[in-house]
């Protein structure tokens, strides 16, 4: 009997390690690009997530197990001697099922308590480099980047050197949102009359997949943007001819791209008031889109 029970057991570890190869095959095949991110707080976040998860398989593997072995042992049709229903109160066993569960929860608790602190969106990142401040707005349905310090601006694509700091300030001048760049770490929100903080940095170069990560009408799905880490020699390359070859971004064109407009192309300006951003936090009634038609 006891050859039979550690039979099923160890069929039922098999079987569920077999589940869990065929999931990550597919978790691959998918390109989760979570599980591989590119920047230091994406790495951080998927070495949370990965920590967690694995503690929390100390309780679901057992249960599953368990659950699978007492189906089969314990059926209608077996004829098991050991059968002992009244059975109650195992010290042993009370303190295994109570004991581990409450350690692990406690070694969560401390891993939240520390990452709330560590990977805070707010908190600027430790580097030798200034960090690259990007003022970010979420229209509808759209993305518009400043650069204060460059004085250029654009929609649907940013660009940034690899390694070095970044700081979004991030507004809305439309419905509530969410930025997000999912290689790179994690999203947080953009309101109206609110600035919100994102410290990132890229690891190395690449094109990365960004979006809007909060439903904000029909259409949030194609609110996307794409962020490339470049060197820095071509990010100043890139920052000057934008600063040079391209149309200012007036109170006028501001108030165009106010309006409602989908799948919008890639667009570059030179920006000429260093309050801009400023004026759209503070919801400058110069900027309201009702002043369009006059």
């Amino acid at each position: 009997m006891k050859i039979k029970i550690a039979g099923w057991i160890l069929g039922s570890i098999a079987v569920i390690g077999a589940l869990a190869f065929f999931a990550e095959k597919l978790l691959g095949k998918l390109n989760m690009v979570i599980l591989s991110p590119k920047g230091v707080i994406g790495l951080e976040e998927r070495d949370l997530f990965i920590t967690a998860f694995s503690l929390m398989l100390i309780v679901v593997i057992p249960v599953l197990v368990l659950m699978i072995s007492f189906a089969f042992f314990y059926r209608a049709k077996d004829s098991i001697k050991n059968y002992a229903p009244d059975l109650e109160h195992n010290h042993f066993l009370e303190v295994i099922w109570w004991l581990i569960p409450l350690g692990i929860v406690a070694i969560l608790a401390v891993m939240a308590w520390r990452s709330s602190y560590s990977l805070n969106p707010y908190k600027p990142l430790v580097s030798d480099e200034k960090p690259l401040v990007i003022e970010v707005v979420a229209l509808e349905w759209k993305w518009l980047f400043i650069y204060p310090e460059e004085e250029i601006a654009s929609i649907g694509e940013i660009y940034f050197p690899q390694n070095r700091p970044i700081q979004f300030n991030i507004t809305a001048d439309a419905p509530m949102n969410s930025f997000w760049i999912p290689e790179l770490g994690g999203q947080i929100y953009a309101m109206g009359g609110m600035q919100t903080q994102l410290h990132l940095m890229a690891n190395e170069e690449g094109e990365f997949y960004g979006m809007s990560a909060n439903f904000s009408g029909k259409g949030f799905s194609e609110m996307t943007f794409k962020a490339k880490a470049v060197t820095t020699q071509e990010f100043e390359k890139w920052s000057h001819n934008i600063y040079q070859l391209s149309s200012p971004l007036t109170q006028e064109e501001y108030r165009a791209l106010k309006v409602p407009t989908t799948s919008h192309a890639v667009t570059f300006y030179r920006v000429e008031d260093p309050k801009l951003f400023h004026k759209i936090l503070m919801q400058d009634p110069s900027l309201t889109i009702d002043r369009l038609a006059s």
